[in-house]
């Protein structure tokens, strides 16, 4: 079997560096080339006995030297549609774990995978027990009336709240049909103390040194709550879910949105 050649897009950061790691010894992938803007030689040289590769500034150099079938995108907003759209004209593929992405640039990165005939795959997380933790709210929100969701991120993350979290509030209010019930305080003694309010949940994001990325889901009802918590020890824990999204990508054409459907947790699954 011929291995699936990939690049990586902002490989200097710390999520690029563990792409590169995972993708370097897995025996199905082959790292043919390297971009982050902050490059200042022109190659990188590989975990162990890995070699090197070509590393540029830019991923439109970077294409023009190399031919990847898929570009794994951990960058900024802005840099992941330019690298998107750079790709995608070129016929590559592309995995993006990139967050603050609008609703809007994610209709027009599947209007151009579609055109061009290429697959995407954008995650809001890549790590298997966050996407289960939303389908295990997914359910529950079904049974309860009120939720909450705490998000604890690292300090220099620059959006919230996290994808992951407006992804959960989403999938939560699409399984009920109705909306849920969102206390109203009658004083705020301090400002925002009750969180930023998606679909009728409040979201509270936590932002700290320590922490890599964490989420808890509660759900109330009377004389019980419910706690569904997924914690993040390292950032290796995303890294299988990356790898599947890299071989996967290369089997559809548009934008699949969330690795659910990878996995196979379809809305059929969700009478167990």
């Amino acid at each position: 079997m011929n291995k699936i050649t990939v690049a990586v897009h902002g490989a200097l950061g710390k999520m690029g560096r563990e792409v590169i790691s995972a993708v370097s010894v897995d025996p199905g992938l082959s790292l043919t080339g390297a971009a982050d803007i902050k490059a200042i030689r022109d190659y990188l040289e590989l975990p162990g006995d890995g070699g090197r590769i070509p590393l540029h500034k830019d991923l439109s150099s970077l294409l023009d030297v190399c031919q990847p079938q898929v570009v794994v995108d951990f960058s900024l907003a802005e840099a992941a549609i330019r690298a998107a759209e750079t790709a995608i004209a070129r016929g590559v593929n592309m995995v993006i774990g990139t967050s603050g992405l609008s609703d809007e640039k994610l209709k027009e990165i599947d209007r151009l995978a579609g055109e061009k005939g290429v697959g995407v795959v954008i995650a809001p997380n890549f790590a298997i027990g966050a996407v289960l933790m939303i389908h295990l709210a997914r359910i529950a929100a079904r049974y309860f009336d009120f939720a909450e969701i705490t998000e604890l991120h690292h300090n220099e993350k620059v959006d919230a709240p996290s994808a992951t979290a407006i992804a959960t509030a989403r999938a939560m209010r699409e399984a009920r049909d109705k909306p849920f019930e969102h206390p109203q305080t009658g004083k705020e003694n301090v400002k925002g103390t009750r969180g930023g309010q998606l679909e009728g949940i409040s979201i509270h994001s936590v932002r700290l040194p320590g922490i890599v990325a964490n989420q808890e889901v509660i759900f109330g009802g009377k004389g019980q709550t419910l706690h569904i918590r997924h914690e993040t020890l390292g950032r290796e824990c995303f890294m299988p879910g990356v790898i599947l999204a890299v071989k996967e990508v290369i089997k559809h054409k548009g934008l699949v949105f969330g690795l659910d459907s990878l996995l196979q947790l379809g809305v059929d699954n969700e009478n167990v």
